[in-house]
């Protein structure tokens, strides 16, 4: 087999990875305001569950909350009662969120943070409530600074979808596996399988520059 014969599956994986990264990167930005937010929260109870949250999911290994939600969810259920078997796709979309999430949770808490004490202040003397200080100072301020971290995470998270091959999801990596072990032909199959996550993570990359622009103008109409 020739290099252009091993393409057509290639990209068939490489659609999957595709889907993979957008579905988790969206639903682990959700998670990573959710949780950043609520890090800071007043409430004790939502403040605990997101730290626990954040240090779980950092702390332990990606392929072993992989491992966790496909293989050993399912035998949770049964003592319970309860099936809760997930198919492939969905299980590698919410093993990538919750740990993409889990570290987005920081970048958001930070930049929340980082804004002024000044600003609060002004807050504080226009009378907003704390959920008004929230979403009109705080937030309008930190997003742009989230922005550039959020570009890297989401690169990470396009190359740690190569995981999911490990439970027999047909992504990038599976079908880069599958014709290797077919043909023998590592140098090949392996040097197309680096090339198209590297031009996957460079158009990634791009999509991000332009968010964090829009993002940059965005907040320069607010000011």
């Amino acid at each position: 087999m020739s290099w252009t014969e091993y393409l057509p599956p290639l990209l068939q994986g490489a659609w999957l990875t595709a889907q993979l990264t957008f579905y988790s990167t969206i639903l682990g930005a959700v998670c990573a305001f959710a949780f950043g937010i609520g890090k800071l929260a007043h409430n004790s109870l939502l403040r605990w569950i997101s730290i626990s949250f954040i240090e779980v999911f950092r702390g332990t290994s990606l392929l072993v909350q992989l491992f966790w939600l496909y293989f050993a969810l399912p035998v949770f259920g049964q003592w319970i009662g309860v099936d809760l078997r997930l198919p492939p796709l969905v299980a590698g979309v919410l093993a990538l969120s919750l740990n993409i999430g889990a570290y987005g949770a920081e970048v958001v808490r930070g930049a929340i943070q980082s804004v002024a004490p000044s600003q609060y202040e002004a807050a504080k003397a226009l009378d907003f409530t704390p959920r008004q200080t929230l979403w009109r100072i705080a937030l309008p301020q930190a997003i742009p600074e989230m922005m550039p971290s959020f570009g890297n995470l989401a690169v990470q998270n396009l190359k740690d979808t190569a995981l999911v091959s490990l439970i027999s999801l047909g992504d990038l990596a599976f079908r880069a596996e599958q014709i290797r072990n077919f043909t023998q032909d590592s140098t090949t199959v392996y040097s197309m399988l680096l090339l198209m996550y590297f031009g996957m993570a460079l158009v990634l990359t791009a999509i991000m520059k332009l968010l964090e622009r829009s993002v940059g103008r965005w907040r320069a109409g607010r000011a």
